[in-house]
């Protein structure tokens, strides 16, 4: 059996951080992530004033519930989603003059949903160049609150990001949702935030979140369940045996999910209040899965598909196609590249496994971290290999190379 520790969720410290800088008092997290995102973050509250205390095991966060201790501050996002996304809105429940910008690549992803609530909410904010797009601005003078409705259908971080802002808005908020993607994790963020001290209420499609604030806390943050994704399919590919700890039947993240899927297809799956373990058996089954709330883990099973017994049709994640890159299509065309027939259309792809075995070839990776950590994984199977990009990695997991280099050798070969 081999035992593999997985760095903590990305998701999971991103929204940690955002609680520590509103609760109040002084907030520790202990295994947190440490990647380009979370740093990135860190930095982000840093730069609007908030003290952020680090320690290899462990961050603490002095909580400030009136918003950032400066006036004005220029905030540079990098890649992170989840950066981008929920820093303005915590911005905008204090005062002062705050400007954010993000990396090419965040440039592109959609903004528009969660801007436009805001503006309905009262907050003054103005996207600088393209509309719905990072560098925005925003001149902050607190958050009354009330009722406003959201399309989450792009992503859940816009429902996250105003769930987040409720407490401290003034009202409280009542957010009515008329389309959720990948609704998981906002069951995430609705369970850190009672542990902070805060019960969402649901209301058919509304959400209700009260005033009040949040309370300072420890918090440990659990493995990063799509990076476990990896590791899973590895064993299932090649008829090993994973086990990651801390992640079982109490995780928070609905990306543990994805051993749902491989049990499918027929490997071995045991889950227990302690971690989970996948064997593979030998056997690789094609399926259709609808992946809509585990959309993060398409490419790992786009990865595995030409290994299957039969085709393998992925539905439901049009929203794969506003992430890092069109995630679809870059698993679609790297696929082809290894000499293995796809089609895709507008929210699915399927791959259809040939008699010959894939191929070798350089993956191309558009700088995602979930392109590549996917492809590894068809690695260990295909000889020749590579990536255009491998260190994108450092996004979620900087380490990922080694530890895969590492597991490789505890594999059947």
């Amino acid at each position: 059996m081999t035992v593999v520790d997985i760095p903590g969720s990305k998701s999971v410290t991103a929204r940690a951080l955002f609680l520590a800088a509103a609760a109040d008092g002084v907030t520790t997290l202990r295994r947190p992530l440490r990647s380009d995102d979370t740093e990135g973050f860190a930095e982000g509250l840093t730069r609007l004033g908030y003290r952020v205390g680090r320690t290899p095991d462990a961050w603490q966060i002095d909580g400030r519930p009136q918003g950032p201790a400066v006036a004005e501050a220029d905030v540079y996002c990098r890649d992170g989603a989840t950066t981008a996304r929920f820093l303005p809105t915590l911005a905008a429940a204090g005062r002062g003059s705050f400007r954010f910008d993000a990396s090419p690549q965040m440039r592109r992803r959609p903004l528009g949903p969660l801007s436009r609530a805001l503006r309905d909410l009262g907050v003054d904010l103005r996207h600088e160049e393209a509309e719905g797009h990072h560098p925005l601005r925003i001149e902050a003078a607190g958050v009354e609150g009330g009722e406003v409705v959201l399309d989450a259908g792009q992503s859940s971080q816009y429902l996250t990001a105003l769930l987040l802002l409720g407490p401290l808005t003034r009202k409280g908020l009542r957010i009515r949702v008329t389309d959720l993607v990948s609704a998981p994790y906002v069951e995430i963020t609705v369970a850190m935030m009672r542990a902070f001290g805060v019960e969402v209420r649901r209301e058919g499609t509304v959400h209700v979140v009260p005033p009040g604030g949040y309370t300072a806390t420890t918090y440990d943050i659990e493995p990063d369940a799509s990076t476990a994704s990896y590791f899973f399919a590895a064993a299932a590919v090649t008829g090993g045996e994973v086990t990651v700890p801390g992640l079982g039947t109490g995780a928070l993240q609905g990306d543990l999910g994805f051993v749902d899927v491989l049990r499918r297809m027929g490997a071995e799956v045991t889950t227990d209040a302690h971690g989970t373990r996948v064997r593979g058996t030998g056997e690789l089954r094609g399926l259709t899965v609808n992946m809509r709330d585990i959309s993060d883990t398409m490419p790992t099973l786009a990865a595995i598909a030409p290994f299957a017994s039969g085709p393998v049709r992925i539905e439901d994640v049009g929203n794969t196609r506003v992430k890092e890159c069109d995630r679809l299509e870059a698993c679609a065309e790297n696929l082809r590249r290894l000499g293995v027939e796809v089609a895709t259309g507008d929210d699915w792809i399927e791959i259809r496994p040939g008699s010959e075995a894939p191929v070798g070839a350089e993956i191309k990776s558009y700088g995602d971290h979930r392109v590549v950590m996917s492809f590894a994984v068809t690695g260990l199977r295909v000889p020749g290999i590579s990536f255009d990009d491998p260190g994108c990695v450092r996004k979620t997991f900087p380490g990922f190379h080694e530890a895969f280099g590492a597991l490789r050798g505890r594999l059947p070969a």
